[in-house]
């Protein structure tokens, strides 16, 4: 999406006798409507097609809630599902990052700032300083909360790679030692999920759906 093009909701304006408060709420509401458009690389379990971003964060959401058990750090879950939801609204601008694609993620952190400070000024000034500061606290990691939910966000596309037998897992470079390098968030959330995902990523290489690092036997060291 360009700087200029309009947002959504000047195709058809709200009523004029709504309040500047609710107009700005609802505006944004119609906005953020274009999540369901950005397709991330992860393909389906449930259709021949890639998921988008709004399923991509409805699923985090839900996976917050069944997992929160395996938690390394006490977690508030209505907190966490917050940061989850949230997380992705600016790549409505700035577009999905994949996260094998090293050379996509060179600018990653300068379009997705800019797609922040675009997004969230659309909203009521306390609303958009509310919203800011969870994205900011996803994207820092300092808290138990956005640490669990980072570890979500890398734990979703690895379940739906390996009910593909493959997935972006096949990718020209990626090996078994830059699968564990790009999801090693997981370990900072839950040690217990970051064995279930090492578990995962053996029997992947043992499958054939993955190709092993340069350490392991038939390692062909591309990374």
């Amino acid at each position: 999406m360009t700087s200029e093009e309009p947002q959504l909701v000047d195709q058809n304006p709200l009523p004029a006798a709504l309040s500047k408060r609710l107009t700005e709420q609802l505006s944004f509401l119609v906005e953020v409507d274009r999540l369901k458009t950005v397709l991330r690389a992860s393909p389906l379990v449930a259709a021949d097609r890639r998921e988008n971003d709004a399923e991509h964060s409805w699923h985090l959401a839900l996976m917050v809630m069944l997992l929160s058990d395996y938690a390394d750090e006490r977690i508030d879950i209505g907190h966490t599902i917050r940061l989850v939801v949230i997380h992705d609204l600016v790549e409505i601008y700035a577009g999905d990052t994949p996260l094998y694609d090293t050379a996509a993620a060179v600018d990653q952190e300068e379009r997705e700032q800019a797609a922040a400070d675009r997004l969230f000024r659309m909203l009521p000034a306390d609303q958009a300083q509310w919203i800011r500061a969870l994205w900011d606290e996803f994207e820092a990691r300092r808290t138990p909360e956005a640490r669990f939910a980072k570890a979500m966000d890398r734990l979703e596309p690895i379940l739906l790679n390996w009910m593909a037998k493959g997935g972006t897992w096949q990718w020209p470079g990626v090996t078994a030692d830059v699968i564990r390098a790009r999801v090693s968030p997981i370990k900072d959330g839950s040690r217990q999920l970051w064995d279930a995902v090492h578990s995962m990523i053996a029997d992947g290489v043992r499958a054939g759906w993955i190709r092993p690092g340069a350490d392991q036997p038939g390692g062909d060291g591309v990374e």
